[in-house]
């Protein structure tokens, strides 16, 4: 069995359908890239700024729309994946990693402002958000958000 990706779209008309396969190929590639090899689940919502934006409220007191969040499943150590502190599904055994929540617009207008485009931002804030379904974190501007941002452009293949 190999890594299941469960996406889904909260919204109909959100068009880039293209960020479905890359959003799949990017969440494997992270999981390859941190050695996690056993059969993992990871869900993904589609969502718009609007969307997007009631979740932030909501979960986190934030009444701002954002690129990403991330619900993570576990409590992990970043790097030192230890399967037996996860959740499993019981239907099929796989690790339940968590849920992830892209907002496709916020993507859109991103990937424009950096320069990169759509296909690369959507790849990028995916992986962004496998890291912290895996235990990293960015919440202070020190080492832990220095050790995420070389993880993500080790997996990413920047230089």
């Amino acid at each position: 069995m190999s890594h299941k990706v469960v996406i889904s779209r909260e919204k109909h008309g959100l068009g880039h359908f293209k960020a479905e396969q890359l959003i799949r190929k990017s969440i494997k590639k992270a999981l390859t890239a941190e050695g996690i090899y056993q059969p993992c689940t990871v869900s993904v919502m589609l969502t718009d700024d609007d969307g997007i934006h009631s979740v932030n409220r909501e979960f986190r007191g934030v009444d701002r729309a954002t690129d990403v969040l991330s619900f993570p499943f576990n409590e992990l150590t970043p790097g030192e994946f230890d399967e037996s502190l996860c959740e499993r599904d019981p239907e099929d055994g796989s690790i339940l990693l968590g849920d992830m929540m892209i907002s496709l617009e916020h993507c859109e207008v991103q990937g424009k402002e950096l320069g990169h485009g759509f296909e690369r931002e959507v790849c990028y804030l995916t992986v962004h958000s496998v890291l912290h379904l895996l235990g990293y974190d960015h919440v202070d501007e020190g080492e832990m958000k220095a050790r995420m941002r070389a993880r993500e452009k080790d997996i990413m293949g920047d230089s």
